[in-house]
């Protein structure tokens, strides 16, 4: 007589294997070599090498492919409940898309497959996780950002960009020019010889404005971003850390029953 709570067994067999080190070792060592393809057939190549290169890039899609598959089998609905298998169902799915014709460009896409590295690594699946659970803290400092370029992109175009030689026109003369102006200084990228040391030449006093808008941008608010980042590494490690006993619970759970079939059939042979 079969049990029916052990109907499930080869299931736990499957997603067993599909969640073995060695299948997640091989997956991230063919997206690699999947990598170095995609670069090697951008270089001046023989024809016979490139058509080497393309029957490789369709034998690692074909195992992509199947890997999905016993994912889909495995897990069944839950499959749909992952973000990240999601991710990569798309983008295999694009990957079988025809690449001729007036489709060629998405021949282009294939390299997309490298960033299935972000749902296979666990490091960097809990990077992108950190970043996704802090885009409400980071929206609030672009908001806090944008009102403080703003303001400042209208303060520079009056006291900057009316000067009566008109040399300041192409920094400051509008809203928009004097927003970009003032990117180029928060990035730090030519600010003092390239910006600010010309305009002091006509504006003396100008340090008094660029010098707190500097501290303010580039050390004060974009230092939020990080502390924002690694605030929600640490609250998503402390979330995994929980979760760690449930899974420890689910394998004893997998091998309990893995006994228990083993015990009926036992009995069934014996009958």
């Amino acid at each position: 007589m079969q049990h029916p709570q052990l109907d499930a067994l080869p299931e736990s067999r499957l997603i067993r294997l599909v969640e073995h080190p060695w299948f997640t070792n091989s997956i991230i060592a063919l997206i690699l070599i999947n990598a170095v393809t995609l670069g090697l057939e951008t270089m001046a190549l023989e024809p016979a090498s490139l058509r080497m290169l393309s029957v490789l890039d369709v034998l690692i899609l074909c195992i992509f492919t199947l890997e999905l598959i016993l994912k889909l089998i495995a897990y069944r609905k839950r499959f749909f409940s992952g973000g990240w298998n999601w991710f990569d169902l798309i983008i295999v799915t694009l990957s079988w898309v025809p690449s001729s014709g007036p489709l060629s460009v998405l021949r282009a896409f294939r390299i997309l497959r490298i960033l299935r590295l972000f749902s296979v690594v666990p490091q960097m699946r809990r990077v992108i996780g950190a970043l996704g659970h802090s885009l409400p803290g980071m929206m609030s400092v672009v908001g806090v950002l944008g009102i403080i370029f703003y303001v400042s992109a209208v303060l520079v175009t009056k006291l900057f960009g009316d000067n009566p030689d008109g040399q300041m026109q192409e920094w400051f003369g509008s809203i928009g020019a004097s927003a970009y102006t003032l990117f180029q200084i928060m990035t730090l990228e030519s600010w003092s010889m390239g910006i600010v040391r010309p305009t002091m030449e006509l504006y003396p006093l100008s340090w008094l404005f660029f010098v707190p808008f500097i501290i303010v941008t580039s050390f004060a608010v974009l230092n939020l971003f990080i502390g924002i980042i690694v605030d929600a590494m640490q609250v998503m490690h402390e979330e995994e850390e929980k979760h760690l006993p449930q899974a420890a619970t689910k394998e004893d759970i997998a091998g309990l029953k893995a006994q228990l079939q083993a015990i009926n059939d036992k009995l069934n042979g014996q009958g």
